[in-house]
């Protein structure tokens, strides 16, 4: 029996590594992307290019509106996206979003008769957010075995987080050593509308620093 994962792909890194292992682990992978309003909409085309060169069984891109509550620098054009390096949470996080992102992969997971969800959070090299923490995954994976009917029927549902503890460095070298073209990939935060990056904002500074420290050359275009 083939088994199924919904996995999220936004575009970037991160989630082109966890499609290339998801499916390296034997998964037929149903790629799943968010149009929530996000200045840097370059990541849309690159998810799609990553879910088709990643060998997604299939690509569905589900359209929210978080610019409508805002809080974000990502979902608010009046909020400047900060340079790296600065301290305590930063107002790049989007209220929420990993929540609402796996919520909707779990009801998609349950169409489907899947039981694992894939997402490339990281609690290594990231930016602080509270959502992509150990804890909350964690949380997340009991909320689902007790909201959902395979849940509720024993057929529990499982949140998969490969990259929770590496490096971006070792994430780099993973994805490489599985064939995923970074070149593909898009990164920052406030990509123009050809995909390339600025080079100043949090992400920009996490990739290059990764490929830097594994030694692997950098592909990234910036503007």
């Amino acid at each position: 029996m083939v088994k199924k994962a919904v996995v999220l792909v936004s575009g970037g890194l991160d989630s082109a590594t966890v499609l290339a292992q998801a499916r390296a682990a034997g998964y037929e992978c149903y790629a799943l992307a968010f149009d929530y309003g996000q200045r840097h909409r370059a990541e849309l085309v690159a998810a799609k290019r990553v879910a088709e060169s990643g060998g997604a069984a299939a690509f569905k891109i589900i359209n929210l509106d978080l610019s409508s509550i805002g809080g974000s620098a990502l979902t608010d054009m009046n909020i400047d996206v900060p340079d790296a390096g600065a301290s305590g949470i930063p107002i790049t996080y989007v209220p929420a979003r990993n929540t609402v992102f796996l919520s909707i992969a779990l009801g998609w997971a349950e169409v489907l008769n899947a039981n694992d969800i894939f997402i490339g959070v990281n609690a290594v090299d990231y930016s602080g957010y509270p959502d992509c923490r150990p804890a909350f995954i964690e949380a997340f994976e009991t909320l689902a075995n007790v909201a959902t009917k395979a849940g509720v029927e024993g057929n529990g549902m499982h949140i998969h987080t490969p990259l929770m503890a590496l490096s971006k460095a070792d994430i780099v070298k993973a994805g490489t050593q599985l064939g995923v073209d970074y070149a593909q990939t898009v990164s920052c935060y406030q990509a123009n509308d050809k995909g390339e990056a600025c080079g100043r904002c949090d992400s920009c500074y996490l990739r290059r620093e990764g490929f830097e420290q594994a030694g692997i050359i950098d592909p990234t275009r910036y503007s």
